[in-house]
Parts: structure tokens; C-alpha cells; sequence
């Protein structure tokens, strides 16, 4: 790490100060456009001025900020690299439309705040005859990522996830529709690839940075996250964000600007829960790290401190007002975080007492203590590795995830045991991408990594990038041993967009003490630069290679364009099969329109009481002057057991990953879309 950060002109001062501006400016519309939403204030009106003052205030925010030292061609590198990134990404990006994934149900979130201006869209049941149907269980208004909210009387759609993704791609969608909102993940994980560079430069250096970019972007979970509206984008700009700002501050001098990097740290860090949940675990780790620094005597820990508290605290009440139905679905996982939390805390605050009041481990423990940590690092891996040989993870065989799961087992010629979750082969998911050579070779510089800064800390010294490799190792820990995810791979790869980077700049790390250990040798950093990009970049390009051309379920907007042609004001559809009750009714809401209501399973599964109910929501749909529509998305047959006469509009066929429990994916499979519609004579 560079002792001191570069000076303000310098390339890779301007490379930190957009980096950071941009997380800081994904932090502020989030958070800003979550309260207008809560207040249905979210217009354009209202939403580009807020963009436009988010930025000011994120390029006066790193205004005069340290940055990392770069070379001119070391910066140029950088930026070739990410824009090279973010034009084939967005050129190769995929039209996640129907909510049948997270970028799809992102997507629909984003067109419904657009639409409607507000977060919780109210549902007019008078175009159903009013309240009854929905009181009596024969429809619904939840499907994939949406949830039914509020009384029969007074019904409400709430969408799933929480706020950024929304907001962020939303613009796009003010701008150009759905079809330009999925160009702009790929922006954002450029910026995020460009986040990842800088934290290698300046642990490594400049030339350093620019290979971990470029090894990261050819990873075949990074590039397909960035090809769909997903929220792992941009929570890695907002967490790499405070990560890069917490390296800074640790290494600059204790003033009132590194302050004011501390305090947007926090704000970064804490502010990643506006993109996704579970950013408290690295929120959480980072509070051994701030207890370490405060022991020493860094008065930077405070607006650290207060920055993320800050910022958690505004993600957490949007998350809590906005989508308490997502969070009450998640307990199980949510709960259990929130409670180590307090442990940690709890931990860190004892210890830090314990240090001030003149506590210090015996000299002989502290001497050995660096070496032994290392030692149970590379234990900790081996122990992981090996976990498939002595343990198989399982979760409730009755939980829709296990069906799912044991659905795929069976499709695949597996033993069929739906219960298993597959999270003894995490590290196997790692080595898909990222091959066994770099994985051995990121354990063994993690455990010197360990040593090393266990050593300087005994002498009171906190290396610059500590915090990150506590961080960043505890959040890979805890990924692999508790992925929390359905094992149905490349989607369950998401899981590792933090894992990944790390091992990738592990290994660049490993490559830069090597050649600095091979001393001034002419042919030493070549060599060494070349075997270090092999051993990641061949099994990652291998990994991505079969993938490498356009992205997946291309023709889905023009599927849902014929569907909304199809439909005329005053329209109310129904649908009355699965895939209609599950990845239409929002598409339909929000794209088209139109009300949508879903017949629940039970009656889809009763011909007899589908019929009624589709006879009584005619009749009500006519006593308010509107038409009902049934949609069928499954095949004819739902519509003609009703003895109505289908009308196809759509019936194409399009690419998609494969679904792989056991191995990555290596090829494509056909999806398809077909939906059938009928007008509903009034009775």
C-alpha cells in the first residue's frame, strides 16, 4: 500500500473521486426517492431535479478527497477496460422481463414506480364488482415478487426488494423506457469493476488494479449480473465505494479530511442496505476493524461510526415501511443476522474497553498469535473444501425452495432429495470461475495477509487495507458456509459477487509480492504478471466462453408490447393458469396498464369453481363498464376448458442459461413465451 495518496491532479485521484461520487449518488436518489415513493411525491417532476442535486453533492462530497496513486497508462488501462466492459455487457444484455428472476421482478418494480409514482400502488376493486372475490379467496392480487397488501376492501400491490433498484433503473425507464433501464447494469458494474481496480491498486499497485478489473469483469457471474437489472451491481459500487474510502483514511493522516472520508465510508457502507438486505453482515464486520482503529486512537472512527449508522438506520426504516412483506419472508435468515450483530457489537465494545483499560495478551501468545491465525485460515479453507466428503446441508423438504429443488433433481437424473441446499460445494461454486490454482493460491496469501497485519498491529500499526481483508474474508466466510440460496445455478452465483473479487485481487496480491520478491530480475514481473493472469483468466474465460455472445430471453419486450396491443382501456384480465398467475400479473399492471387479478390455486385447480368465478368477475367487470379478459400463458387449454375460444398472441421461443444444481452451466436451453387470451361475454 502507498504510504501517502496521490496528489489531487493525479489519474488515479480522478478515477476515485468518480468512483465514489458514483456510489455516494446511488446512496442519495435511493434514499431520497424511497421517501418521495412512500409519499407517492416520486415524479419526474420530482426525480430528475433530485438526480441532478444528488450529483452536485457527490462531486462536491470527494472534492479535494485523497485518491489512489495511479500512472497516467495505468489509469487509461483502467477506464479502456470498464467502458470496454460496459459496451459489451449492455450490447449483450439480457431482456429479463416476466418476473421469473430478481432482474425481471427489479425491472417491473422500476416501471411501476415510474408508472405510478409511488412504491405500495393501491388496487381499485370496484373493477372486479368490489371486494368479494377477493375476500372469499377466489383471486389475488400476489404474484412473483409482488405481494397482496392491505384489506380486501382497500387492497395494495407491494413490491418484493427494496428500494435502489427501483429508483436507479427507474430512470432509465423515465428516459427510454424498459428497454434502455437494461442497459444501465452494465454501467454500474463497470463502475463497480473500476472500484475493484482502485482497492487492488492501492494495495498492490496501479498495474496491479488494472488486472484485478480486468480479471473480475471476465468472470461469468459478474457479466451475467451485469446483463440483467439485478441489485448486486449497484450494491458492489456502494460497498467497494466505502471500502476504497476506509483504505484511504486508514492510510492518510488523522485530519479533518479524512474525516470527511470516514464519514462517507459509513455513509457508502451503511448505504448499501438501500441495495440489498443482507448488506448488514458487511456493516457488521466492519465493527472489529472500528473497534481495532478507535484502541489506537483514530479519531476518524466516530464520523465512521456515525455515517453508517446513519445511513443503515434511513435503509432499514425504508426497508421496514416499504417491504415488511419481503422482510417478514426472509426472518429466518434476517432474524439470526440481527442477532449476531449485537454479538459482534457487543464483542467489539468489550474488547475495546479491555484494551484501554491496559489489557494485552501475554508476550509469548502475542509473539505467536499472527502465526497461528494464519495457520487456522488455511485450516478454515481446507475445512471448507473438504466439506463434501463429511457433511451434506439440508433445509425443510416442505419448503418451496426444496420442491423446486427436488423438481431440478429429477429433470436431471439426480437422486432426488429436495431438502438439500448443496452449501458443502460453495467452494466449488468458486472454483467453477475462478479455477483450483487461484484458490489455493488466495488461501495461502490470505494467511500471510493475516500474519502480516497481525504483526504490524502488535507494534501498533494499522495497515492500510486491513479493514478490507476483514471485511471482505469474513463476508466470503460466511457466504460459503450459509450461501442462503436456492442451488440453481448461474443464478445462485449472484451469491458470490464479493467472494469473487476478493479471491481475484487475492491472487493479484500474491502475484505483486512475488515478482517483488524475485528482486529486480528484467524478466521477473512479466513472467510473473503473465502466470498470475493465466491462472485465473484461462478457467474464468472457459467458464464464460460458452455464454460469450447475446444474453437471454431476447424477445420478451416485443412478447409483452404484442400483450399490451392486444389489450384495450377498460380491459380487466384474469389469469387462470400458473405461469399467468405468476409472471404476468405485474407485467400486465405495470406495462400495459391494465388491472390484473390472479384466480388463486385452489380454484385453478376446480374447473367447475374456476368457471364461477370467472362468470361472477365478468359480471362485476361489466357492472363498472369494463371488459374481463382471461390470459392463459401455459397453453390453450385453461381458456378452452372455459369454453371460450383462445386468441394467440405470442408463442416464441428464445435462449436461456441452463439450470445446473451439481456443476456449472455450460450451455443454453430454449425458454419460451405463449399467452392466450379470450374476451368474457357479460353474463
Amino acid at each position: 500500500m502507498s504510504r501517502r495518496p496521490a496528489s489531487l491532479d493525479a489519474p488515479g485521484a480522478v478515477l476515485t473521486a468518480v468512483g465514489l461520487g458514483a456510489g455516494l449518488w446511488v446512496v442519495l436518489v435511493s434514499a431520497v426517492g424511497g421517501v418521495a415513493a412512500a409519499l407517492g411525491w416520486w415524479t419526474p417532476w420530482v426525480g430528475w431535479p433530485v438526480a441532478v442535486l444528488a450529483a452536485a453533492a457527490s462531486s462536491w462530497a470527494v472534492r479535494g478527497l485523497p485518491g489512489v496513486r495511479a500512472t497516467r497508462g495505468a489509469a487509461a488501462a483502467m477506464v479502456a477496460l470498464c467502458l470496454g466492459f460496459a459496451v459489451y455487457a449492455g450490447a449483450t444484455h439480457s431482456e429479463h422481463v416476466l418476473p421469473r428472476r430478481d432482474a425481471a421482478s427489479n425491472l417491473q418494480a422500476a416501471v411501476s414506480l415510474t408508472a405510478t409514482h409511488e412504491r405500495v400502488v393501491p388496487f381499485d376493486v370496484s373493477v372486479i364488482g368490489g371486494p368479494g372475490p377477493l375476500e372469499r379467496g377466489d383471486v389475488t392480487l400476489a404474484s412473483a415478487a409482488f405481494y397482496q397488501v392491505g384489506s380486501p376492501q382497500d387492497p395494495a400491490v407491494q413490491p418484493q426488494f427494496v428500494m435502489a433498484p427501483a429508483v436507479v433503473y427507474g430512470y432509465g425507464v423515465w428516459a427510454g423506457g424498459a428497454g434502455l433501464a437494461m442497459f444501465l447494469p452494465a454501467v454500474v458494474m463497470a463502475l463497480a469493476l473500476l472500484l475493484v481496480g482502485l482497492l487492488a491498486a492501492a494495495a498492490v499497485g496501479p498495474w496491479w488494479g488494472v488486472a484485478a478489473a480486468g480479471l473480475t469483469g471476465v468472470l461469468f457471474p459478474v457479466l451475467n449480473v451485469a446483463r440483467g437489472t439485478y441489485s448486486e451491481p449497484l450494491a458492489l459500487v456502494t460497498l467497494a465505494g466505502g471500502l476504497l474510502a476506509l483504505t484511504l483514511l486508514v492510510a492518510g493522516e488523522d485530519d479533518a479530511r479524512t474525516r470527511r472520508l470516514a464519514l462517507l465510508a459509513g455513509v457508502l457502507v451503511g448505504g448499501t442496505g438501500l441495495a440489498r438486505v443482507d448488506s448488514l453482515r458487511e456493516s457488521m464486520l466492519l465493527l472489529p476493524a472500528l473497534a481495532v482503529a478507535a484502541g489506537l486512537g483514530r479519531r476518524w472512527v466516530r464520523p465512521l461510526l456515525a455515517g453508517l449508522g446513519g445511513s443503515t438506520l434511513v435503509a432499514g426504516a425504508l426497508a421496514v415501511g416499504l417491504s415488511y412483506r419481503y422482510l417478514g419472508d426472509i426472518h429466518a435468515s434476517l432474524v439470526p443476522l440481527l442477532a449476531l450483530i449485537v454479538v459482534v457489537g457487543a464483542a467489539s465494545w468489550g474488547l475495546l474497553r479491555l484494551w484501554r483499560s491496559g489489557r494485552r495478551l501475554p508476550p509469548a501468545l502475542a509473539a505467536r498469535a499472527p502465526s497461528v491465525l494464519a495457520g487456522l485460515v488455511v485450516l478454515a479453507g481446507l475445512a471448507l473444501w473438504s466439506r463434501p466428503w463429511w457433511m451434506t446441508v439440508r433445509q425443510d423438504p416442505n419448503d418451496p425452495g426444496a420442491r423446486y429443488v427436488a423438481g431440478m433433481q429429477r429433470r436431471q437424473g439426480l437422486p432426488v432429495d429436495g431438502g438439500r441446499t448443496y452449501a458443502e460445494h460453495t467452494v466449488d461454486w468458486l472454483s467453477w470461475y475462478i479455477g483450483w490454482v487461484g484458490l489455493v493460491v488466495a488461501l495461502v496469501v490470505l494467511a500471510f495477509a493475516v500474519r502480516h497485519v497481525l504483526r504490524r498491529l502488535a507494534v501498533g500499526e494499522l495497515v492500510a487495507w486491513a479493514p478490507v481483508l476483514v471485511v471482505a474474508a469474513g463476508s466470503t466466510l460466511l457466504t460459503l458456509v450459509r450461501p442462503g440460496i436456492t442451488p440453481d445455478h448461474p443464478w445462485a452465483d449472484r451469491r458470490l459477487l464479493i467472494a469473487l473479487p476478493f479471491v481475484v485481487v487475492l491472487v493479484c496480491a500474491g502475484g505483486a509480492w512475488a515478482a517483488r520478491w524475485l528482486g529486480g530480475r528484467s524478466w521477473a514481473q512479466p513472467l510473473v504478471a503473465a502466470l498470475t493472469v493465466l491462472a485465473v483468466g484461462v478457467p474464468a474465460v472457459l467458464a464464460t466462453w460458452p455464454f460469450r455472445g447475446v444474453g437471454v430471453e431476447r424477445g420478451s419486450l416485443a412478447a409483452v408490447d404484442a400483450v399490451c396491443a392486444a389489450l384495450r382501456p377498460g380491459d380487466v384480465v384474469v389469469g387462470i393458469d400458473g405461469r399467468a398467475s405468476s409472471e404476468w400479473p405485474q407485467t400486465v399492471r405495470g406495462m400495459c396498464g391494465v388491472p390484473y387479478v390472479v384466480a388463486t390455486t385452489p380454484v385453478r385447480q376446480d374447473p367447475a369453481r374456476l368457471e364461477a368465478v370467472v362468470a361472477d368477475l365478468a359480471r362485476g367487470a361489466a357492472a363498472s363498464g369494463h371488459r374481463l379478459v382471461v390470459l392463459s400463458a401455459d397453453g390453450p387449454d385453461a381458456v378452452e376448458s372455459l369454453g371460450l375460444t383462445p386468441r394467440e398472441l405470442v408463442d416464441i421461443r428464445f435462449p436461456e442459461e441452463e439450470h445446473a444444481l451439481d456443476r456449472p452451466p455450460r450451455r443454453f436451453d430454449l425458454g419460451r413465451i405463449q399467452v392466450y387470451v379470450a374476451p368474457v361475454p357479460a353474463p
